[in-house]
């Protein structure tokens, strides 16, 4: 069981970066995958990134790939999600996620944070 808390959005313009934060409760935060999805205005929630839980694996969907890169700092519970060269379609509520394997499918993450939103503006 683990509870998680976003940070970080905001409005930045096309080609700006910005870093969201997830912060994680409890003492198991290493046991878990983590992701991190978004979801726009008349879209599917996606899975944008993924790490393992130590860190050494890794996961992009094509359209974010080396542009964000997915951290994550196990002594601190926290996870990060390094949002660079952005465009106007990343513009998203963006949420992490728990999961007990490093998956992509949301039907496999069991935790959620509440979510911030990312506006990208021209």
């Amino acid at each position: 069981q683990v509870h998680l808390v976003e940070s970080g959005g905001g409005l930045v313009q096309a080609g700006d970066s910005l870093r969201l934060s997830c912060a994680a409760s409890g003492r198991t935060f290493s046991s878990y995958a983590m992701g991190w999805f978004r979801q726009a205005p008349g879209k599917e929630r996606e899975c944008v990134a993924a790490i393992s839980r130590g860190g050494s694996n890794t996961y992009y969907t094509d359209s974010v790939k080396g542009r964000f890169t997915i951290s994550r700092d196990n002594a601190k519970n926290m996870v990060y999600l390094q949002m660079n060269s952005l465009k106007l379609e990343d513009t998203a509520v963006y949420g992490c996620a728990a999961s007990d394997g490093f998956y992509r499918s949301i039907e496999k993450y069991d935790y959620w944070g509440q979510g911030t939103q990312v506006t990208v503006s021209s």
